[in-house]
């Protein structure tokens, strides 16, 4: 770290802090921060940890693994760097300096012994280690040696879980052992745990005090410019792209620097040359292998100039997209709510905006996993990338299911994490203008009041069926253009259904229209095509009531005009019944239509103890269970076959089960 950090004995020096190289990166700055504070001597890495990581030298500049960086340039001063994971076991790691490294084995041999010969199972591993690190706290001012631990993929040595094993226990206790030593903390002695995802790492470590947890975040703009003047060279940049290094830095953001190295040497070593259209694919393709196809990503074709009707939603949306074309972010919304019946065209709408911002779009996936941890591993990942591809927008449709719920049970608190840390990334304002989320929802009241207030999904945009016939005539128009279609306003008909026709009705219609004038070799709609198809329809409705289920109006707020739930589980399973009819299928019974219970026929006998009911009525108010194929006796004491019984114990004669 510095010559100073180098001292044995005594608290690590805080002036040490001046001695890091501009060039840092800033989680790299964060660690010798704490490390130098000297409240903290055990670090966990987690995030971008496969990626590229500058490490100077006296040679120039390179780049090489996170292990790397650690070993030259944080602790590139230190006597004795040892790195540990599972297929390699416990090594000394000098970079490239060989020297350094024979010193270093050297040392090694003679406090530790051959590490050649140390099993690599993590249980004697750790043993050893923490043998070596008790022996150098107590050893005098000048025996005792710099010494830095890191341990490559830790999630496999303490991994995450409510019930671990005891060697995994055991794992935990050594590392936080470790991290709460004062005589640790007084000396040259780091421990330093790497993994990708922080989540699968035992929360207990993670959550420990005198633990430090550090993201390594996807790199920025700067840090991408440095990376592509060192991997282009002296070759010049309109040799092999259509964009210059600048605008290759601003363009990627999101991706990593191994995928742009991939990006820039295949299009060198190939020879094929990176335009427009290439560059999209490609940095689609990389920036959902970096989310690990979490993500979709949708470059937006259209701007809201083609959406029809909506006024006032598309003036507050193109609103925020010149403030935000601008760069007043400040001003910009956290986030969008749009809310609507099914099919009034919010999943378009937000592509739209999208592409009026002039910003990339995005579309969250399913993230969750059947495995413990994974879950919130997998959107730590995507949230990751997100906040590195800033600006960008998140289309998040059917967020009331998608999203979860703070009061979700039944998953071991799963869905309460994922709403905590969604709820959490959606109210940081350090992203206002760089992250704007678009939730899309049918049911709003399902959606929980956390991500609807002010400063999240604050801006609510309720979306409805168009009403006005001029309207109703340019969305048929507008559609007949997106299918490749040819109709004019002349040839629509008056459309009676004001109100009630939403944009999957309006495509659907004009579908079936230019398929029947394909078929009558015919290259655009005409009106009398669409007046046959609207009255074959009619009569299709008329021939099958049941099959065709007659739209319901609706009162322009949601949730009326709407049947109940029971009344459209009835018709559903009623129409169910008439195409079985049709078919020649008797109807199974179903729930809602199932045979009553009969009661017993049987006059009441002396010895039947059922009162009240149909007992009071000369009638045994016990209805026949089945056991099989044979039916019990009706009454609770009658389980004689034989009708014929005499004396105070008369019985009920069984009744056969009704066929």
């Amino acid at each position: 770290m510095s010559d100073e950090a180098t001292a044995g004995g005594g608290p690590p020096p805080t002036t040490g802090m001046g001695a890091l190289p501009t060039w840092f990166p800033s989680w790299a700055g964060k660690v010798a921060e704490l490390y130098f504070s000297g409240t903290t001597s055990m670090f966990v890495l987690g995030g971008n940890t496969f990626d590229y990581v500058r490490v100077d030298d006296g040679e120039g500049r390179r780049y090489g693994t996170l292990a790397e960086f650690l070993a030259e340039q944080l602790f590139g001063r230190w006597d004795l760097v040892l790195h540990y994971d599972l297929a390699r076991g416990l090594r000394c790691l000098a970079g490239r300096n060989e020297g350094r490294l024979r010193e270093m084995v050297g040392l090694a041999g003679r406090r530790l012994g051959d590490l050649a010969t140390l099993p690599k199972d993590p249980g004697t591993t750790l043993a050893a280690l923490d043998r070596f690190v008790l022996k150098n706290a107590m050893a005098d001012d000048k025996d005792r040696i710099d010494v830095a631990v890191i341990i490559d993929h830790a999630s496999h040595v303490v991994p995450n879980g409510d019930r671990t094993s005891l060697q995994a226990s055991t794992h935990l206790v050594t590392l936080l052992n470790w991290a709460a030593s004062p005589y640790v903390k007084r000396q040259n002695m780091a421990f330093v745990l790497v993994d990708s995802r922080l989540s699968d790492v035992s929360d207990q470590l993670r959550g420990n005090p005198y633990v430090a947890t550090v993201e390594v975040p996807l790199p920025t703009e700067p840090e991408r410019r440095t990376f592509l003047e060192t991997a282009v060279g002296s070759r010049p940049a309109s040799s092999f792209s259509d964009f210059g290094v600048p605008e290759i830095a601003k363009l990627t953001a999101g991706i990593s620097l191994a995928d742009l190295d991939t990006l820039v040497k295949s299009s060198i070593e190939a020879g094929r040359r990176l335009d427009a259209r290439r560059f999209g694919e490609l940095k689609k393709r990389l920036i959902e292998r970096q989310a690990q196809d979490l993500l979709e990503f949708v470059e937006p074709r259209w701007s809201l100039d083609l959406v029809v009707g909506h006024e006032a939603a598309k003036r507050r949306l193109l609103d925020d997209a010149a403030l935000i074309r601008k760069g007043a972010l400040d001003c910009a919304p956290m986030g969008y709510l749009l809310c609507g019946p099914v099919g009034t065209g919010k999943s378009f709408l937000a592509q739209c905006a999208a592409g009026s911002i002039g910003i990339p779009c995005v579309v969250l996936k399913n993230f969750r996993s059947k495995y413990v941890g994974e879950t919130e591993g997998n959107l730590e990942r995507v949230l990751g990338v997100l906040r590195s591809m800033g600006p960008v927008m998140i289309l998040v449709d059917e967020a009331d299911a998608i999203l979860g719920d703070r009061q979700a049970s039944g998953d071991s608190g799963v869905s309460s994490r994922v709403f905590g840390m969604i709820a959490a990334q959606m109210g940081d304002t350090r992203f206002r203008g760089q992250i704007v989320w678009v939730l899309m929802t049918a049911r709003p009241d399902l959606l929980p009041i956390d991500l609807k207030r002010q400063g999240r999904a604050e801006v609510h945009v309720p979306l409805f069926y168009p009403s006005d016939e001029a309207d109703i005539r340019k969305f048929l128009v507008v559609v007949a253009r997106k299918l490749d279609a040819k109709l004019s306003e002349e040839d629509i008909p008056p459309i009676p259904q004001r109100g009630h026709l939403s944009g999957a009705d309006v495509e659907g219609l004009v579908s079936r229209a230019w398929r029947s004038a394909l078929l009558a070799g015919k290259d655009r709609i005409t009106r009398e095509i669409v007046h046959a198809d609207a009255g074959a329809r009619a009569a299709g409705d008329r021939r099958h009531p049941g099959v065709h289920r007659p739209r319901v109006p609706d009162s322009g707020r949601l949730g009326e005009g709407d049947r109940s739930r029971r009344a459209r589980e009835a018709a559903g399973q009623d129409e169910r019944h008439q195409a079985r009819a049709r078919r020649g299928v008797r109807p199974r019974r179903g729930p809602l239509t199932a045979r009553p219970r009969r009661r017993c026929t049987r006059p009441a006998r002396r010895g039947c103890r059922r009162a009240g009911g149909g007992a009071a009525r000369g009638r045994c108010s016990r209805s026949p269970r089945r056991s099989g194929s044979r039916a019990t006796p009706a009454c609770p004491r009658g389980r004689a076959r034989s009708s014929r019984s005499t004396g105070a114990g008369r019985r009920c004669r069984p009744v056969p089960r009704a066929r």
